[in-house]
């Protein structure tokens, strides 16, 4: 009997212990999620596709998942890139490898925004007024 006993209460808390540990977990933003969230605001973010090999360029693929839109108020084939992680050290330094880009040369300039599990990076053409839209509404995803 003190055997079940144990057993029960050990149960317990275990059930107690996994329902603490996920009452604050949210689930990870995905793109759509992100292009929903720029549409929703009234942003461009059109032709969102899946990116490929190519679309990554010299920069390291580490995302879970890349995808690239188009802004067409900056040109034909100009938008951005939306990135998801599952481990945040790969997430920032896909952020710093852009961030570098643009330091070093102005003709490689381009917005990023960290959130969460995502990175948008940017064509740094948009300015600077519509970028802080861009990231207002990628900040304010579930809010």
């Amino acid at each position: 009997m003190k055997k079940y006993l144990i057993l029960f209460i050990g149960i317990v808390f275990l059930v107690t212990l996994s329902a603490c540990n996920n009452a604050g977990a949210s689930e990870d933003l995905t793109t759509d999620d992100v292009v929903s969230a720029f549409k929703d605001a009234g942003l461009e973010a059109e032709e969102p596709k899946e990116m490929t090999k190519d679309d990554y360029g010299i920069a390291p693929m580490k995302a879970d998942e890349g995808v690239r839109f188009l802004i067409p108020s900056l040109g034909e084939d100009s938008g951005g890139r939306i990135f998801t992680y599952e481990n945040e050290s790969d997430l920032d330094e896909m952020k710093e490898y852009y961030d570098t880009l643009g330091e070093e040369t102005a003709m490689l300039f381009s917005w990023t925004i960290k959130h969460e599990n995502v990175l948008v990076q940017i064509n740094g053409d948009l300015e600077e007024s519509k970028y802080n839209e861009y990231k207002s509404a990628l900040e304010n995803i579930g809010k």
